[in-house]
């Protein structure tokens, strides 16, 4: 696996995976990049740090490639990019948001269980779309991550 590595959506990424002092192998799939109404962030109570910008659901499968327990570390490191390439505004939501769960791993997250997860990216209007996306967890870095378009 090497950094800026791209990969299909729908195409499994085995990578290392780190989170604190657990470490071990995951395979990571990005199975959508899916557009949502801009009506889905007003439960959110924003305002206008969202006005006109439209949320993009990056939804994907982590399956535990190893033999470590990977239970409640949280692959959270996938940020979206828009369609010239540049990096969509991430929205971190604390708490839950019905329309996109987050990533974090349940417990008994043992060799060969399944999990999805979900990140929020905005693009800044109607006429942008989020067309790829990037896990950039360690040992990747932002930019230098795994994608899919």
């Amino acid at each position: 696996m090497k950094p800026g590595q791209t990969f299909k959506v729908g195409e499994a990424a085995h990578i290392p995976f780190s989170y604190g002092h657990t470490s071990g192998k995951i395979a990571l799939t990005v199975t959508a990049i899916e557009q949502g109404d801009p009506n889905d962030l007003s439960s959110l109570n924003l305002g206008d740090q969202v006005k006109g910008k439209v949320p993009y659901y990056i939804r994907y499968s982590v399956a535990n490639d190893g033999t470590t327990d990977l239970s409640f570390a949280a692959v959270n490191h996938m940020k979206g990019h828009l369609q010239d390439g540049s990096e969509a505004q991430d929205l971190m939501v604390i708490g839950d948001f019905d329309k996109c769960k987050g990533g974090d791993l349940p417990s008994g997250f043992t060799a060969g269980k399944t999990t999805q997860g979900c990140a929020v990216a905005l693009a800044p209007s109607a006429s942008v779309k989020v067309a790829s996306a990037e896990y950039w967890g360690d040992p990747f870095t932002l930019g230098k991550g795994v994608n899919w378009k």
